[in-house]
């Protein structure tokens, strides 16, 4: 039952770099942005320990200190940050609506959309609790490779992405296990014979991760071969899940225009979508860089995308 319609000038759904620096920017141009932050307020990186390749902090931050200064800086040229979560729009109206929380209603004449997107992954017990108390566990081998240099790594995964990031260690580790479901992979053979060619990466396949070993960080991972059922015991210290992101996206099905995976599709070179005065920044719409840097940088072109219509317009 809807309780309170409120009118913005912009709002903004869903909070992380993308989100707060479209605020900030949205902000400094006297839009007056409303932000809902979504269930995870600050986004993906407040499950990150230490970030060390952003901009601006030479010694490193911790993620979830990283988000509370791009939302104290959003806050201070004005943002109203709000912790709710979108649970329906309709953004072909005029103006847009936007419901929160299933009770509130806003319209607002512009939307940044910055939902971001979530990893998948396997579903452990201790793949969580170790993910969750920044064991060793990660989503993001750009992100975090950096804190395995010299050690011995696995990595799950059997695509792209997967077959990229092993790659990638393989420069920073000692050794990388690649663990592949089944006895191929899905990656493209450019990217397979790239694996296949690099003398320390060991794949494994018909595998899959039974455990992951470790109280505080990891120790080792336990992996099942299917066509064997024997168990294999990995030396490691980092296990890294590479099968997947979803983008936070569906409530927008049949409104925006999305790619097969659910990413929104935008016009190149900038972040708009299929409707006027809508806009897409981050992670919900990029599926290639997927970094808190370049988050950042699309929020920003969202503000200005949407500043340059309001003004355009005539609305504001």
């Amino acid at each position: 039952m809807q309780s309170k319609i409120e009118h913005v000038t912009c709002l903004i759904i869903g909070s992380g770099p993308a989100g707060y620096t479209a605020a900030i920017y949205a902000a400094r141009a006297d839009l007056k942005p409303v932000l809902y932050t979504g269930l995870t307020p600050g986004g993906q990186l407040t499950e990150t320990t230490e970030v060390d390749n952003f901009p601006g902090y030479p010694k490193g931050i911790t993620g979830p200190e990283l988000m509370e200064d791009l939302k104290a800086q959003a806050e201070r040229f004005g943002t109203q940050v709000r912790f709710g979560l979108a649970t329906k729009v309709d953004l072909k109206s005029t103006p847009k609506k936007v419901w929160i929380d299933e009770t509130i209603e806003m319209t607002a004449d512009t939307v940044i959309i910055s939902t971001g997107a979530s990893a998948k992954w396997i579903g452990l017990e201790n793949e969580t609790r170790l993910r969750m108390n920044a064991g060793g566990v990660s989503a993001c081998a750009v992100c975090d490779g950096f804190f395995f240099k010299g050690q011995e790594v696995a990595i799950v995964g059997a695509g792209d992405t997967a077959a990229e990031e092993a790659t990638y260690l393989s420069k920073l580790c000692k050794k990388v296990y690649m663990i592949v479901r089944r006895g191929e992979m899905r990656a493209s053979k450019a990217m397979q014979h790239r694996v296949k060619n690099t003398a320390n990466i060991e794949i494994l396949w018909n595998s899959e991760t039974v455990d992951i070993l470790g109280k505080d960080a990891v120790e080792g991972v336990v992996v099942k071969n299917s066509e064997t059922s024997e168990n294999r015991t990995l030396d490691v210290t980092g296990f890294f899940v590479a099968i997947g992101h979803k983008p936070n996206t569906d409530i927008f099905k049949g409104q925006l225009n999305m790619d097969d995976l659910g990413y929104l599709t935008i016009i190149p070179g900038s972040s708009k979508t299929n409707i006027e005065g809508v806009y897409a920044v981050g992670d919900c719409a990029d599926k290639t860089y997927r970094q808190a840097v370049t988050a950042a940088g699309s929020g920003c072109m969202g503000a200005l995308d949407a500043e340059r219509y309001l003004a355009s317009s005539g609305i504001h």
